[in-house]
This record gives C-alpha cells, structure tokens and sequence, in this order.
C-alpha cells in the first residue's frame, strides 16, 4: 500500500486517540506509505451560536514527511445548503490529488462520511470505535449515521471494530468484522515521569479523557469531588467538551479541569495520582466502547476505581475496583487510603496489547482491502 486517505472523527493534534497511534505506526513499518488526514470540518456557524471561537478550516498541510492533513469547513446548515457534504467531499479529492494519490486505500471512523466512498469509489475500510446509533444526537444527524453505517457495513472492502460488543452489534450487517482494540505504547508508559507542576499537591484522584456527557457522569463527579473533601483532590485532564455550567459545578465542588495535556505529558499525570477514575455512564453507547485509558491505566500500575461500564468491568480484580455511582465515592475515599498496600500480582495485563502489535493488526487488514 501507497496512498492512505483516513477520515477521522478528531483532529491531528497533541492529544493522541486511535487513529494517531494507528497511522503513526504504519507510516513506521511502511516506508513507502503516504497518508492524508482529514479532520472533522470546521462549523462556523455553529460555533458562533455556542459561544465559541469560530474557525475556518485549515488547508493541505504537512505534518511529517509522508503525512500530511486537511480540514474542509462547513459553510452553512445542510437544510439551507444541501450541497455542502458535496463541497466538502471534492475539498478532499482535490487535496489527495495535490499529493499524487490517484487510487488511494479510504479509511473511514465517520460513518457520515460514507458519500466520499460513493463519489471516489476508493476501496474503503470502515473502521468502528464508537456506535453513535447509540448515542443521544439529534433526528436528522441520527438519520445521516444510519445511513452512511449501513452504505459502509454492505460496501466497505473491510470492517474493523475496536470491542466484541461493536463486533456483535453489527454483525447482523456484516459478517466479517475483524476485531483490532485499542492498546498502548507500554514502553513510554512504564518510563519514570516527573510529577507534573500544576498537578495539586496531597492526594489526587485523577480522570484521564475528554470530558464529554456522552461519557462522564458529571453529577459523580461533583459528587466524589465534595465527597474527598481536604483528602485529596479530583483532577480532570482532558479535552474540555462540557458547558460553562457543569465545568462550573465541578470547580464549585473542589474539582480541578486542568484541560488537554499533550500525548507525552498524560504520562506523568497517571503515574503521580495515587488512584485513577473512570467516573462513566453506563449506557448502550458506553458499552460499545473499548476504552483507551483501560490500557493506560493498567500500563501505569496505579489502583483504579470504576463504575462497571465495558473494558474495566471484565477486567476487574486486583488493580481494579468496580463500584456502582451510590458507592463510588466510598470506595475511592477507602482506595485512596489503602492505595500503597494494593497488592500487583498476576500476569502483566497489557502485555499483549501494545500499539506495536494493533498496527501489526491493522496492517493486515488494509492488505486485505487493498487487495479485495
């Protein structure tokens, strides 16, 4: 494989998710591979009517090498312009035609980006981390999911899902469905990191991820917050996605946002909190996740408390205390105090689920689309 245009649901930026880890490591093994990365559009409009800074898409850029990204803009709501997922689908072509990509291989997270398949007729791999059928979104953005899913499930030379819940979910539209979960550099997290200067002195207990109502509970969270009192302090790091109002009513609670870290920073962060959170919603949309913290966490070998939601239900045992949101505020106070003595027995939980070994993963069946 030579060419690889990859649609992502996030940006190419300091906070690494699936995607980064995935294609970094392919564009290690491959040296012949390029790599275009498309970043969700920019939405000025919507932006404006949130209160946000709007931004204006950013054009064909060089991030290394071999790997280069672009981010379309949405102009205009889709009811008043019908066109725009047209516009944005030849600002895409246009770019990988810039580089020279005549036949690339289209690796797609965002189902709504399902016309760009149909347009190209790129051979397409339909890589699912998430079912936002699942997912509390508006009807009409509902709608768009469902029918770009079901264009991918029946037309996508490959389908990868990251848990065996998405795996069986889907499986009713596609038979084939490998499985490649989320992993970690175990390495990078296992090397001594200093403690971070802004992370609070005392006690922490420490969530790592975006918060994101899909998500986090933020009622438990305020919660466990007051609940820790002058014993240690809830520290969040992460992409910011709540409102002003539930960022309010966690600081009011003695929480403390500290908002995205780099990729290389979170290290210190997981390994200097005496117990990490997973403070989630357990809903049909959590279920069908596969957590990248679950292997962060368990890379740095700290206790974890969490509520019983997918990933860290099944892996639960020493290291790793479930509690349902009416007790999880006890048990972080009684991890929090016996945290030192927690005993780490057992074979390595992340020995088999190093980046190095999903991109292996991945790389297969890329060749296997190629080649369909």
């Amino acid at each position: 494989m030579t060419d690889l245009v990859v649609v992502s649901l996030e940006r190419w930026d300091e906070v690494w998710r699936r995607n980064q880890h995935l294609v970094s490591g392919l564009l290690r093994e491959d040296p012949a591979l390029r790599v275009l990365f498309v970043e969700p559009p920019d939405d000025p409009l919507y932006a404006l009517r949130r209160g946000a800074r709007p931004e204006f898409g950013r054009r064909l850029r060089a991030i290394s090498g071999r790997l280069h990204a672009i981010r379309p803009v949405k102009w205009l709501p889709r009811r008043i312009d019908p066109a725009a997922d047209e516009r944005i689908e030849r600002a895409v072509v246009r770019a990988a035609a810039r580089l020279g990509m005549t036949d690339p291989v289209l690796w797609i997270n965002d189902p709504r980006a399902a016309g760009l398949a149909r347009r190209t007729g790129w051979r397409t791999l339909y890589d699912l981390t998430d079912d936002w059928l699942a997912a509390d979104r508006p009807t009409a953005e509902t709608r768009r999911i469902r029918e770009g899913e079901e264009w991918l499930l029946a037309h996508a030379r490959a389908v990868v899902a990251c848990s065996a819940e998405l795996v069986r979910r889907k499986r009713p539209g596609r038979a084939d469905i490998a499985l490649v979960r989320n992993g970690v550099d175990v390495a990078a997290y296992r090397a001594p990191h200093p403690r971070p200067h802004d992370l609070p002195s005392g006690s922490v207990a420490l969530y790592l991820g975006t918060l994101h109502r899909d998500r986090l509970d933020v009622d438990l969270c305020v919660r466990t917050a007051a609940a820790l009192g002058g014993s240690a302090t809830l520290v969040l790091v992460g992409p910011n996605a709540l409102d002003d109002a539930d960022t309010a009513r966690l600081h009011e609670a003695g929480a403390v946002v500290l908002g995205a870290r780099p990729r290389d920073a979170v290290i210190g962060y997981l390994q200097h909190a005496e117990v990490l959170l997973v403070p989630h919603l357990v809903t049909a949309f959590t279920e069908s996740l596969d957590p990248l913290k679950l292997y962060e966490y368990q890379a740095v070998g700290r206790p974890v408390v969490a509520t019983p939601v997918a990933g860290f239900r099944e892996a639960a045992g020493d290291r790793i205390r479930l509690a349902d949101a009416d007790e999880f505020a006890a048990v972080t106070l009684r991890t929090l105090a016996d945290a030192a003595e927690s005993p780490d027995s057992g074979p390595d939980p992340v020995a088999a689920a190093d980046w190095s070994q999903r991109v292996a993963e991945m790389r297969a069946v890329l060749a296997g689309a190629e080649s369909r």
